[in-house]
């Protein structure tokens, strides 16, 4: 069972033993890793039905060259548009 099945789990149960409803809001809330919110749904939904969490595992996005290339010109276009407006106020 991958860690984030068994931290959602977790965060299920400890709700659960403090006599509360689980909602997304509060699983999210005990989370140590940060999951889309999708996720979240999908595993309350599933431990509504079953009482189980189904298996999750974290994805890593890869992107593309073209996408990375893509990424680092807007950043460096934002860079350097606030250079230019800091040495405008000088």
């Amino acid at each position: 069972m991958s860690t984030i099945t068994q931290e959602i789990e977790q965060a299920i149960a400890s709700l659960v033993a403090e006599n509360k409803q689980p909602s997304i809001a509060l699983i999210k809330a005990r989370l140590t890793t940060s999951l889309p919110i999708p996720v979240i749904i999908k595993a309350l939904q599933a431990w509504q039905k079953n009482a189980k969490v189904p298996h999750i595992e974290k994805q890593q996005r890869v992107l593309t060259a073209d996408q990375r290339i893509e990424q680092l010109e807007q950043q460096v276009l934002a860079l350097s548009t606030r250079l230019a407006r800091l040495e405008a106020d000088r």
